[in-house]
């Protein structure tokens, strides 16, 4: 697991004040490791561009250039003229070296893109706008210096984005970088130190970053046991009965000791889930939502839910009158995707804001609905689904296109209901059956089109 931040500007500054270190030093071990990635991939003599800012951007990328000079054909293109004080005294340095510039971007073999760092606000400006099309249409491998250029601290991203084949970040990982619309521009991540090991130039964040091997599966380590050991999770059923047995077929598979489905009639079901149509007497988790429709009234799901028992809920939830009692539960989990996020932010008067507004700032309105309900366990799915809690924020940037497929979802309610029944808390049955569900993803051995739930399921045994 590794730390998000919104902004390292006040990291670098303990770099100055604690450590000792200067602006010039940091830049320096940033233009080192730039140049260490380089020389690691590509063969001396490759031609490379570094396109330059005006700011500290810009900076990075001249000092890049004065490291590579010799080894490399390397030339410099200036957007605009060297502005910030580091810029001026970078290009003064790689003028006296001897490092070329371009007034024109030719063909090359590595493109560098130092144009905006961290700091891009607003808008781009014609002739930015302009550079950053070119850059995009060359056929160079393409290195983003820091973030990519058009990259905003909240995670949005201006039209003319450079798509970076990699990122080259400085210091530590910016939460900008895993919003969901940036995963189609930043390429693979690398660290760069900057003289201070990660572990001292870091401190303390909310925002995490999950790794695949953050997952704890629900190993059976206790040989006195049975069934009821390991939960009785009951499947509310409803319209769509397909939905909620991917969820329940699921659950079994990841562990729960016993799967019921509640209340829909005349079922066709796995011979290996059992039907009720009342809660089971030792039900340890619930999942509801998935493809409920309208089979149930409220009063109906009311008295399903009239306990303290932990729940996980999905889909159809979040547009019934129900849900404001479902906030209300000590433990719960909340799946929604975009959509059924924002109708659950102007259901409970958080905010009133298209799915576009959403995706353009899905950490805000994380933050917010997890400070107006603390209790809540919030799983946002998306290409980077996040989950949150009270303070505690988790992004898993592991997701792939293969589950955007319908029923990856009930899969995923299933998971977290499994680990609920298991004891499971349900912020960690959210974070980990969200590790899994990826996993199971990336397992898959066929085309990503064709990947199904039941394929999901079927390679749940071999986490």
């Amino acid at each position: 697991m590794q730390k998000l931040y919104d902004e390292v500007g006040s990291l670098d500054r303990r770099c100055y004040e604690i450590f000792g270190l200067s602006e010039d030093l940091l830049m320096e071990h940033a233009a080192d490791g730039m140049a260490d990635f380089i020389r690691s991939r590509f063969a001396r003599g490759s031609k490379i561009v570094v396109v330059c800012g005006s700011g500290n951007n810009g900076a990075d990328g001249i000092a890049l250039a004065r490291l590579l000079i010799g080894d490399y054909d390397i030339h410099t293109f200036f957007v605009k003229d060297p502005k910030a004080p580091m810029a001026q005294l970078q290009q003064k340095r790689a003028h006296a070296i001897g490092v070329k510039k371009t007034i024109e971007l030719n063909e090359c073999d590595v493109l560098v893109d130092a144009v905006f760092g961290t700091g891009f606000k607003g808008d781009l400006d014609y002739e930015e706008k302009a550079v950053l099309q070119t850059m995009n249409n060359m056929d160079a491998f393409k290195i983003a210096c820091d973030v990519p250029s058009g990259l905003k601290h909240t995670g949005e991203c201006d039209e003319n984005i450079f798509v970076a084949d990699v990122s080259l970040t400085m210091g530590a990982l910016k939460k900008s970088m895993f919003s969901d619309v940036a995963k189609e521009f930043v390429g693979e991540i690398f660290v760069l130190d900057l003289g201070v090991p990660r572990n001292r130039y870091e401190i303390q964040s909310p925002w995490n970053l999950l790794d695949l091997e953050d997952l704890k599966l629900p190993l059976r380590n206790k040989k006195d046991s049975h069934k009821g050991t390991y939960g009785h999770l009951a499947v509310i059923s409803g319209q769509k009965i397909g939905a909620s047995t991917l969820s329940a077929k699921a659950a079994l598979r990841f562990g729960a000791g016993l799967v019921s489905l509640i209340g829909a009639k005349d079922l066709k079901r796995p011979h290996t889930i059992m039907h009720s149509y009342e809660l089971p007497d030792n039900t340890t988790a619930i999942a509801v939502g998935m493809g409920l429709g309208n089979a149930l009234t409220t009063k109906q799901l009311e008295e399903f839910l009239s306990n303290d028992i932990a729940v996980v809920a999905d889909a159809d939830v979040f547009h019934m009158k129900i849900i404001e009692k479902l906030l209300l539960r000590k433990d719960i989990v909340l799946t929604p995707h975009p959509k059924e996020f924002v109708a659950l932010l102007k259901q409970t008067k958080l905010a009133d804001i298209s799915v576009a507004q959403l995706q353009e700032s899905r950490f805000t309105y994380v933050e917010l609905f997890c400070k107006a309900y603390p209790n809540v366990v919030l799983l946002l799915k998306g290409a980077n689904v996040v989950v949150g809690q009270n303070e505690d924020f988790y992004v898993n940037p592991h997701g792939t296109p293969a589950l955007a497929k319908g029923g990856s979802g009930d899969v995923l309610s299933g998971l977290i209901g499994a680990l609920l029944a298991q004891g499971y808390t349900p912020l960690d049955a959210a974070i980990h059956a969200s590790l899994a569900h990826v996993k199971l993803a990336l397992a898959y051995k066929g085309n990503d089109f064709s990947l199904t739930p039941d394929d999901l399921i079927n390679e749940i045994g071999n986490l």
